[in-house]
């Protein structure tokens, strides 16, 4: 009876969650080019975007990931028999790499927060693809479940990620040349 309201907010807070992880790294990205202003801004660029980082990661992408987890665990317990379908264990292994890759952010923010993050503004560009490619997968396992089959999921988001190189390094010949 229950089970599309916990489906629904099951979605709801995996786009939230990911509003979190697509925007973090662009402000750990301005952060370190603020790195690289004029000393009479810097501080107060760098103040901004820790505040701006912290706010987002503490107030919208934390509790949106556990709660996230919270009602996809709560899905499983309501309909185990998932558990015996391949599509659902591909996913949830892709979950779990997005958690993992959750947990890494979390690191380079605080590290970030102490100043001490040795990455370039590049580095999180590429980084910011992370969650892009993590994305497609689970969205796509959970549409078409068993209809996709794992090469072609795999060819599909090797694709994706050799796109999102080439588009990142076209941005940065842009970039430069406009400097």
């Amino acid at each position: 009876m229950y089970y599309n309201y916990i489906k629904a907010f099951h979605l709801i807070f995996i786009i939230t969650w990911f509003a979190g992880l697509f925007y973090v790294p662009r402000l750990f990205m301005y952060q370190v080019e603020a790195y690289k202003k004029d000393k009479n801004v810097r501080e107060e660029f760098i103040k901004q975007f820790k505040l701006m980082s912290w706010r987002l990661w503490y107030i919208i992408t934390w509790p949106s990931a556990v709660l996230a987890t919270f009602f996809g665990i709560l899905l499983i317990l309501i309909n185990q028999s998932l558990l015996n379908q391949n599509w659902m264990i591909l996913k949830i292994c892709f979950v779990l790499l997005l958690i993992i890759y959750h947990l890494i952010t979390h690191m380079i923010f605080l590290s970030l927060q102490k100043d001490k993050c040795s990455y370039s503004s590049n580095f999180f560009r590429f980084w910011n693809e992370g969650a892009t490619l993590l994305l497609f997968a689970i969205i796509f396992l959970a549409i078409v479940k068993d209809s996709v089959q794992s090469f072609y999921l795999l060819v599909g988001l090797i694709c994706l990620a050799l796109i999102l190189v080439f588009s990142i390094r076209f941005y940065e010949k842009i970039r430069r040349k406009n400097e």
